[in-house]
């Protein structure tokens, strides 16, 4: 927008034309390639010196993003300018033109519009009025030439005024980008005539084409990059909610009314003046983040990763608040600035569909299924719920979470107007928050059979659903800095919900048997404490505390204001202050161990808060994001859930330990068909621990493992284990101290990820060693190439033919942005937590090498390890180990458990000895 450009002040502080125009005709080489290469070198030092300026004002104004973009784009005309002229007069001069040897440069897409970041292509169209002459070509490769000397990239095309018809007829994206051409420089009256006939011959009666491609376009763009405007690392370019969804509506108003400005769409009333402030506010700050990112990575960059986060909240000046930090207060500034993009989006679509209704059916929105009969003083516009009248909401307040209960009722969608009247009367939710009437409606919503999560988001994107839950309005758009967590508070909260809700329709009932079949049994006021919990679970983060404390007290004092008892809001409380207990207890603990149940139990106390808690948790991990969900995560907490539902509903009462251990036996006696003389030499090998802890297709898996070795030193079986989504590889090997440090450090070698080891000693001196592995995504480690990989390294560590510290240390990080993130170890040590066993638990930041540094600490504190468990949060690793002494007791002394303590936290931090790491 030349307005922009035109605006900028001091101008010649960041580029001269006129001096360098001046230093440019002063260059005298008798050589026409030195002479290019000497004007080249001009320009690329007036480009450097330029960029410097433009990052100069960012630094001091770093709001400032649409004067920024709009100078990068001032830099780029006046560059192509001099060089045109330049090339034009000293190196193809062309005194008697003929009327074919015309050229206008027209700037196209981004760069048309007069906005640019640091590092974006120059897209530029050389327009020509005929086939191209040869003066044309000599003039456009000499530009180009000297712009890629220049260290530019340059997005180009050559075309005639025939072929820019044809084109920009066929294809929707040749289209988009000359229809904001903007003239730079050239010949103007042919600049005026290519503008006539793209309006006349390929804009005129096709907007509706046009508008329709260009919302598919934006579909597909949003599936791609995820379709959430709340991932945590969003790309301001082409993200939900980010610049390309504002360019869209510019460029949907300016096909189909010729606008040269936003502004110009208020004229048009596509936009009302407030929106577009709004949509002035949002395009002025996604543009200052994305010129930061090119700036500080020093290339074209539009994804904020973590590190760009801490590093551009830092430079904007967000500061420190109560339980906020600086990068977390500039984060839930962003996604407000996404959330009103998607306001705007809404809203604009809505005009549009207005103007365009009585050519064809909506954009893209589905047809009404029936006519309700009673709406309750509400009105039906063209099959959408929609208000009578502008004062419809401030003559009864409670409509406003009305309007959104009878959506959720008759399967209406909302008028955007009628979204429009929401958003602005939204404050008077104030003076009704505590009215039955209105906490009615929105429990009904909550807790509806039919699609809770969509009209649940429809109402957060009001700004109703925050005004009438204040507690939930704080954590709308918050996001937590961590690697883990995909989504903000409020998109996590609610999308859980709608995987609640999917989960009680029986849709995802292969993925979730046990869930669905606990929603079909529980009674309705244990379903509305289930939803309630689920909204409430995460409502107090970001407060500065335990958010699962804290929230249980919002909980005790918002769930009599929804109209639950005193009954279900003890039962919400509870679920809300436990809601990590069960994936704290399957991740970090062994559930091999009987003691783990009984003190779960001993938390739980009853079959039916266990069933609430066990789908809570597994709606809370699955909405973490995508691919947290695995086959291993519902085996332990199937495991889980079974052992603690024995124990309550026989109250406490468990089968003997030698009960378990002969059907155990028995069972596998029957699976693997050995004659008794046989079976029983191989029970006899195995110790009691043993036969507890492992489930029975690992103990069958392991006989066959045993059997197939015979009396080899070493014997390595890997096979997919698709119960757990991961690959079990059990390792049969003559006992020897370290054996369990070089094999985990074998498996990372080989870039296998480990999630969970049982370590087992036979009678007769063999280690058995269990380890269920995943490939570093997630999935089971299964390639051929890599189980081969797998084997030489395991084998080869153990042979003590590489240096295993120096190959980990090469490993790259498995998630390369970790740095980003300030972790401090920390180890615990419980001698509380088994009968057996002191459980130790290491949280640290997650790295190739970490269990193997680890492990070896252990090594050389001369411990005994039994089992190992891996979980990971991100950037942060959680590792449990159950350990005795070497006599297979408890440590129980105070100076070694210190002793013990200290390694652990210098092998966590990296630092310790490198002589005893060797």
């Amino acid at each position: 927008m030349t307005s922009r450009i035109d605006s900028l002040p001091h101008r010649r502080q960041i580029i001269d034309r006129r001096a360098l125009a001046d230093a440019l005709a002063a260059l005298d080489a008798a050589d026409p390639s030195a002479l290019r290469r000497a004007a080249t070198a001009h320009l690329k030092q007036a480009l450097d010196l330029g960029r410097a300026e433009i990052q100069r004002r960012l630094i001091d104004h770093p709001t400032r993003g649409l004067e920024a973009a709009a100078a990068q784009a001032f830099l780029a005309d006046q560059l192509l300018r001099l060089l045109y002229d330049f090339v034009t007069t000293r190196l193809y001069p062309n005194t008697n033109p003929t009327a074919a040897e015309r050229i206008a440069l027209v700037a196209v897409g981004g760069y048309g519009r007069g906005e640019m970041a640091p590092f974006s292509d120059i897209d530029i169209a050389f327009i020509t009025p005929w086939k191209q002459p040869a003066w044309a070509e000599q003039i456009i490769e000499s530009m180009l030439y000297a712009l890629w000397d220049m260290g530019l990239k340059v997005g180009h095309s050559s075309r005639s005024l025939d072929e820019m018809v044809r084109q920009a007829k066929a294809d929707i994206t040749v289209r988009t980008a000359l229809l904001e051409g903007r003239y730079i420089w050239g010949d103007i009256a042919l600049y005026d005539e290519a503008a006539r006939r793209f309006k006349a011959e390929v804009q005129a009666d096709t907007a509706r084409q046009f508008i329709a491609d260009k919302l598919d376009e934006r579909n597909a763009r949003h599936k791609k990059m995820g379709d959430s405007r709340y991932v945590v690392e969003p790309n301001v370019k082409e993200g939900k909610g980010g610049l390309r969804d504002l360019h869209t509506l510019f460029w949907i108003g300016k096909y189909a009314y010729n606008v040269r400005t936003v502004a110009e769409l208020v004229e048009t009333g596509l936009l009302t003046r407030a929106e577009y402030r709004q949509f002035n506010r949002a395009e002025n700050f996604l543009w200052a983040v994305r010129c930061h990112l090119h700036s500080i990575a020093g290339r074209a960059e539009d994804r904020l990763t973590f590190d760009m986060q801490r590093e551009i909240a830092g430079r904007m000046n967000y500061a420190d608040r109560p339980g906020k930090s600086p990068v977390e207060r500039f984060m839930q500034f962003y996604f407000l600035q996404a959330k009103a993009v998607g306001d705007l989006t809404g809203l604009f679509l809505a005009h549009l569909d207005e103007k365009f209704a009585a050519r064809g059916r909506r954009f893209g929105l589905p047809r009404l299924r029936r006519r309700p009969g009673k709406l309750r003083g509400f009105v039906l516009d063209r099959g959408r719920l929609a208000i009578p009248s502008e004062d419809f909401f401030e003559a009864d307040p409670a409509r406003l979470v009305e309007l959104f209960q009878l959506a959720d009722l008759h399967g209406l969608e909302i008028h955007p107007l009628a979204m429009r009247a929401a958003a602005r009367d939204a404050k008077l939710v104030d003076d009704i928050r505590r009215e039955p009437r209105a906490n009615a409606f929105f429990l009904d919503v909550l807790t509806s059979p039919r699609d809770p999560e969509t009209v649940l988001r429809w109402m957060n994107e009001a700004g109703v659903f925050g005004r009438l839950v204040p507690d939930f309005g704080r954590v709308v758009a918050q996001m937590q800095f961590d690697m883990y967590h995909h989504y903000t508070v409020d998109e996590h909260t609610i999308r859980a919900i709608g995987l609640l809700s999917q989960i009680e329709h029986g849709t995802l009932k292969e993925e979730h048997p046990l869930s669905t079949g606990i929603l079909k049994h529980i009674g309705e006021s244990s379903r509305r404490v289930l939803y309630v919990a689920v909204l409430l679970h995460d409502i107090a983060k970001g407060r500065g505390g335990d958010h699962s404390v804290l929230g249980a007290e919002v909980a005790r004092r918002l769930c009599p204001r929804f109209g639950l008892n005193a009954a279900e809001t003890e039962t919400v409380a509870w679920l809300v202050r436990h809601h990590l207990l069960m994936s704290a207890t399957v991740f970090k603990r062994d559930l091999a161990d009987f003691k783990t149940i009984l003190d779960f139990c001993e938390v739980v106390k009853s079959p039916e808060r266990l069933r609430l808690l066990l789908v809570l948790t597994v709606v809370d991990i699955r909405a973490v994001g995508p691919g947290v969900w695995n086959g291993w995560k519902k085996q332990l907490l199937t495991e889980l859930y079974d052992a603690a539902e024995e124990v309550l509903r026989l109250g406490h009462k468990h089968k003997g330990r030698g009960e378990r251990i002969a059907a155990k036996q028995a069972a596998l006696a029957q699976t693997l068909g050995w004659d008794d003389a046989r079976f029983a030499a191989h029970v006899r090998r195995l110790p009691e621990a043993y036969w507890i802890a492992e489930p029975d297709d690992v103990l069958a898996r392991n006989a066959r493992t045993m059997a197939e070795a015979g009396d080899a030193a070493l014997s390595i079986a890997a096979q997919v284990y698709p119960e757990r989504g991961a690959t079990l590889v059990t390792i049969y090997a003559t006992d020897h101290p370290g054996l369990f440090y070089r094999a985990a450090g074998a498996i990372h070698v080989a870039g296998g990820n480990i999630i969970d080891a049982r370590i087992h000693t036979t009678r007769d001196g063999m280690a058995l060693d269990n380890f269920l592995v995943q490939d570093p995504v997630g999935r089971p480690f299964d390639h051929p190439d890599q189980l081969a990989r797998l084997e030489t390294s395991i084998e080869d560590a153990f042979a003590n033919r590489t240096r295993l510290a120096d190959r980990l240390k090469a490993k790259p990080l498995p998630r390369a942005r970790a740095e980003a993130f300030e972790i401090a170890p920390n180890v615990i040590i419980d001698n509380g937590a088994s009968n057996r066993f002191t459980v130790i638990e290491v949280n640290a930041r997650d790295g190739p090498a970490l269990l193997n540094r680890l492990a070896h600490a252990l090594f050389q504190s001369k411990v005994t390890l039994h089992s190992a468990h891996v979980a990971t949060y991100g950037e942060r690793a959680v590792d449990t180990f159950y350990v005795t002494d070497l006599t297979g007791e408890k440590i129980a002394n105070a100076q070694r458990l210190k002793a013990l303590e200290r390694r652990l936290l210098a092998a966590a931090a990296g630092t310790l000895d490198e002589a005893e790491a060797a």
